[in-house]
């Protein structure tokens, strides 16, 4: 499996002229990731945690030209990855808005983790899912169409939570706890570096 190292991952941010904000947006999901990702691999071993964290790292990476462009971003950061060689990250990217199925009964896996964790992340804080949804809704669900998609994809996310929280030894309340630092760059780079 080819995975970006976190070097790599920056380097790709800035070629793509990241805006700033989605820069620490994507930043604190990819701390959000290896957080759970690493408290997870307890049960579930198989669990990749660069290919984790890389991924949430890059899951909004065309995400500032869209602005432009009106392209759904899940799908065109999903195609870039895999034509740069990264098809694992790249199809991690291409579902972290809504995933290709909702599984209970399996084992959690990082595109789960990088969905969820999206979804935990405003802006660059930790907050209920709750707080995320009306922040989706008043930005995002203006019209019928995207109000129904909404609240289905919202009832999935909780049913996801669940899945994810039920083997852990904290709630999901708990989890903006263990995320209250703001990581600069820098930071971030040192933290990571045992994940080469």
């Amino acid at each position: 499996m080819n995975i970006p190292s976190k070097i790599n991952c920056f380097k790709l941010i800035k070629k793509t002229d990241m805006m700033d904000h989605i820069i620490a947006h994507s930043i604190m999901v990819s701390n959000v990731a290896l957080f759970l990702t690493i408290k997870l691999k307890k049960h579930f071993p198989d669990l990749d945690v660069r290919l984790a964290t890389s991924a949430a790292l890059l899951h909004d990476i065309t995400k500032t030209r869209s602005f432009d462009t009106n392209e759904i971003h899940s799908e065109t950061g999903g195609l870039m990855l895999t034509d740069m060689g990264y098809p694992e990250v790249g199809d991690i990217i291409r579902q972290h808005v809504i995933l290709d199925s909702y599984e209970n009964d399996s084992p959690v896996s990082v595109q789960e983790i990088v969905n969820y964790s999206d979804k935990r992340v405003l802006h660059d804080k930790v907050v209920s899912l709750n707080k995320r949804l009306k922040y989706i809704k008043l930005r995002y669900g203006s019209r019928k169409e995207f109000k129904d998609k909404i609240q289905i994809m919202w009832t999935n996310t909780l049913n996801l939570e669940n899945k994810i929280f039920h083997p852990l030894d904290i709630t999901p309340d708990q989890l903006s706890e263990h995320m209250t630092q703001k990581i600069k760059k820098e930071d971030y780079l040192k933290s990571i570096s045992l994940f080469p």
